[in-house]
């Protein structure tokens, strides 16, 4: 918890009116009270009140001034506004993104590069009435623009399951001479070409069947595995009025699987096997997704309301970042997840927390 900008966040606090009229359970511990809950994998707001009471001795060091109680808790979750927990997660992307500044992204560029996706979370429509998704159920999507230095979440925006991945891309604010990585669910020509005249770069994969036609071919290497790399015009009337200018097709096979994927750009400079490269890359913010959904408490909710859900949401992005910026911080070699199952086992140890992650090799012994 030292790792919490603690001034900037009491200044979120006030800006929102987090403490207003508020006499246990600040906003400073109910967010301690949360990030408890992620790190040790606490099932409900019960499992919170019996773990954190029954090391009632503890809880001082912890930051607790009296013991936590459910009801209080759930309170909180559902009355206090969540964007203190966005603008907290905000604060800490801010600080993690520039300790990874400098990390390498395995392909040879120095641009940033985000990778642009959504994850559903589905959920009973009795309980969620406010999130509809379909006739029977109810969910919300993750849409998440990740940098791909880190793996840190750049931007994050919750909705209900009916909103298309594509209407994200209105929210985003493209970065001059960023890549942005997309699959085919975002390929909207009209916000292509925005994100174009903005001076950044996009990488998708082409819907098929997409009508256009060769304007020039580029010599390639087949032994690379990029069959053709092209400069295409749209042809429908409305695809080529929304963008007017060249696309790049690349077509690549991969060795691997066989298949022959198409990717489109509007980038002309890189290599092509760089693009199949940047395009191979957007897969770290599925294994982003699939981490947050094992390791994080965001499947199970301790509060029906939009408001607690968010909250909840929010506090499992900020622990995730936090220990982002512990292992960059403390310069571990440990992965993200050998820290959070460290901290889990001993996050009521009066241990400093670089020992704790770090232990020291000559006392590892193999039996």
């Amino acid at each position: 918890m030292e790792f919490v900008p603690w001034t900037s966040f009491a200044r979120i606090v006030q800006r929102r009116g987090g403490n207003a009229g508020v006499r246990t359970l600040s906003c400073a511990e109910q967010f301690r009270a949360m990030a408890f809950a992620q790190l040790t994998w606490r099932e409900s707001l019960r499992d919170i009140e019996a773990s954190l009471s029954a090391n009632a001795s503890k809880l001082y060091a912890m930051g607790f001034r009296s013991a936590v109680k459910r009801s209080t808790l759930a309170d909180a979750n559902e009355s206090r506004d969540w964007r203190i927990w966005a603008d907290l997660a905000a604060l800490l992307i801010r600080r993690a993104r520039k300790l990874y500044a400098s990390d390498s992204l395995g392909v040879d560029l120095d641009n940033t590069v985000y990778a642009l996706d959504s994850s559903t979370i589905d959920l009973c429509l009795s309980l969620f009435e406010w999130a509809p998704f379909r006739s029977t159920k109810a969910a919300i999507k993750l849409h998440t623009l990740l940098d791909l230095r880190g793996a840190i979440p750049a931007f994050i925006h919750i909705s209900d399951g009916k909103l298309h991945d594509v209407n994200v891309l209105d929210l985003l604010a493209f970065e001059a001479g960023a890549f942005y990585v997309m699959d085919r669910g975002y390929v909207d020509f009209a916000r292509l070409h925005a994100l174009h005249q903005a001076g950044a770069f996009f990488v998708t994969r082409a819907k098929s069947p997409m009508d256009a036609r060769r304007v020039y071919s580029a010599p390639t290497d087949r032994s690379t595995g990029i069959i053709s790399d092209q400069r295409v015009m749209l042809n429908g009337h409305y695809s080529a009025k929304k963008y007017p200018e060249h696309l790049r097709r690349v077509r690549f096979k991969d060795p691997e699987s066989g298949k022959t994927l198409i990717f489109l750009t509007n980038n002309t400079a890189l290599p092509a096997l760089t693009i199949a490269a940047l395009y191979k890359s957007r897969w770290q913010v599925e294994l982003f997704f699939k981490w947050i959904k094992q390791h994080l408490r965001i499947k199970k909710f301790l509060g029906n309301s939009e408001n607690a859900v968010k909250t909840q949401v929010w506090c499992a992005v900020a622990t995730y970042v936090l220990i982002a910026i512990v292992k960059k911080e403390l310069q571990l070699d440990a992965s993200l997840y050998t820290c959070l199952q460290i901290l889990s086992v001993s996050v009521f140890e009066k241990t400093e927390v670089s020992c704790a992650l770090q232990p020291d090799a000559s006392q590892i012994r193999i039996a």
